[in-house]
């Protein structure tokens, strides 16, 4: 017995030693993850007007607006944003398989006990034997461990793929607050812009309604004629007719604005329903440049996490060519009565190596391996083409907002000189020096002017909170 234990000892010596060496991982290396040098220089939309800055972009760019109701409400969305809460959900979810993978590492054990009666056949003893069978009770209690040896890193290859999934699904989660945070605002904005749009409707109606007046109490004085009492009522009919649309667009908003911040739409931010006009930069907007903005985007490094994870199961993959190694061992009492379990005699114990080796199935093994290096290559290719669509989304991004403050400098320009023309046209028509119909031409023209310029004012916004959102920010904020 003791020539056997000792040979034991020193086999459980060697094995530990191997065991605290450093795992062998198989299996190709990582394919890089690399940026074209391009990508991190400055934008090419940053020299198209000065409305932009090359300071680095912030996390929390809706505290530029400097608007307390913008501000809240954002802050409301990170906390109660339902896709939020699927989101941080799934991390939990992953971080779990993260742990569940670091607990190879561990020994497993197992303990059992057990009763049995029954009969044995006195052949299975002698296969002479012509006497009675073997009958009684057998009881058994035991501790079983085992200890995977990873020598060819199938253990540790697992770990680094779902340690990579875990930081997948938490840059994921930072999409979805980066999306989250940008249509809050967005949807706040819609709101107040067509509050903006009715009012310059209601002011439109209001100076149209007067016109129709002035030519009904012509009509009445017999200077005026039916027909521009007509002209004048037809304008503002056909001005009213804009007005629903545009309540219609700003409910549309505020039931949005509801969903994106966790409520139901009776109870829509009021605040939301009775701003006059869409929140505004005091400052140019901080761009930061191309390296900056691929360290910041959260979908780039969900990509590359995808990418390490997709790379790490190849090796994964390529370990199970390899015998798998385990140390197991098991102690405990086996005996024909329950109250004998406790005596010298009933005590057993094992130790020893267990190698398993799926040598026969080595074409299942590779094409396993196959279907990982396409993944991988499936990742790879996610990753470039993620990389590129980031630097798209903030130049195109970059080009609508500049070239739409361009066009509302040039629409504001229009509606100041429509307004002189409205103002002179009346005062002509008020001497009689000029047609009703002239007149009507230029309120029509100022009514047109302020409703394009209030759009493009909308419109500025809109390709504002489209820029923050191209530039990531938003993302790592739940407060």
């Amino acid at each position: 017995m003791t020539p056997r234990l000792s040979t034991s000892a020193r086999f459980l010596s060697a094995a530990c030693a191997t065991a605290l060496l450093s795992a062998c991982a198989v299996g190709p290396g990582a394919p890089e993850a690399t940026l074209p040098p391009p990508a991190s220089g400055a934008f090419i939309g940053q020299g198209l007007t000065t409305q932009v800055s090359p300071a680095q972009a912030r996390s929390d760019w809706w505290r530029l607006y400097d608007d307390p109701v913008l501000d809240g409400l954002v802050l409301q969305a990170l906390a109660e944003n339902n896709e939020l809460e699927a989101a941080a959900a799934n991390l939990r979810l992953v971080r779990a398989s993260l742990s569940e993978a670091r607990s190879a590492r561990l020994p497993s054990t197992s303990v059992g006990a057990s009763g049995q009666y029954g009969r044995q056949s006195a052949y299975a003893v002698d296969p002479a034997a012509t006497g009675p069978l073997d009958e009684g009770e057998t009881y058994d209690v035991g501790l079983d461990v085992a200890y995977e040896i990873d020598l060819f890193g199938r253990v540790s290859s697992a770990i680094r793929a779902a340690r990579a999934d875990a930081d997948a699904a938490q840059a994921a989660l930072e999409v979805v607050q980066v999306t989250v945070a940008a249509e809050t605002a967005r949807a706040y904005a819609d709101a107040c812009s067509a509050n903006a749009r009715i009012a310059v409707t209601e002011r439109t109606i209001g100076l149209q309604q007067e016109t129709a007046d002035l030519t009904q109490r012509l009509l009445d004085l017999g200077r005026g004629t039916g027909l521009d009492t007509a002209r004048a009522d037809s304008a503002l009919q056909s001005t009213r007719a804009t007005l629903p649309p545009l309540r219609a667009q700003r409910d549309a908003a505020l039931f949005r604005l509801s969903t994106l911040t966790g409520v139901t739409p009776a109870e829509a931010s009021q605040a939301a329903r009775d701003c006059a006009r869409p929140p505004q930069l005091t400052q140019p907007v901080p761009i930061g440049d191309g390296a900056a903005l691929l360290a910041r985007r959260p979908d780039v490094r969900r990509a590359e996490r995808e990418l390490a994870g997709a790379a790490a199961r190849v090796n994964v993959a390529v370990a199970s060519l390899y015998p798998t190694i385990q140390l197991g061992g098991s102690l405990g009492a086996t005996a024909l009565d329950a109250s004998d379990l406790g005596d010298d005699t009933a005590f057993r114990f094992n130790v020893g190596p267990l190698i398993s080796w799926s040598f026969p199935n080595i074409a299942a093994i590779r094409a396993r391996i196959a279907q990982a290096e396409a993944g991988t290559d499936i990742a790879l290719a996610n990753f470039d083409q993620t990389v590129l669509v980031a630097l798209q989304e903030t130049e195109t991004a970059l080009s609508a907002y500049a070239n739409e403050l361009d066009r509302r400098a040039a629409l504001t320009t229009a509606r100041n000189r429509a307004a002189d023309a409205e103002r002179l046209s009346r005062l002509r028509f008020d001497a009689g020096a000029d047609s009703f119909l002239t007149l009507l031409d230029a309120q029509r023209t100022l009514a047109q002017a302020d409703a394009a310029l209030a759009a493009s004012e909308a419109q500025v916004s809109n390709n504002q909170i489209t820029l923050f959102k191209a530039l990531a920010g938003g993302w790592g904020v739940a407060e």
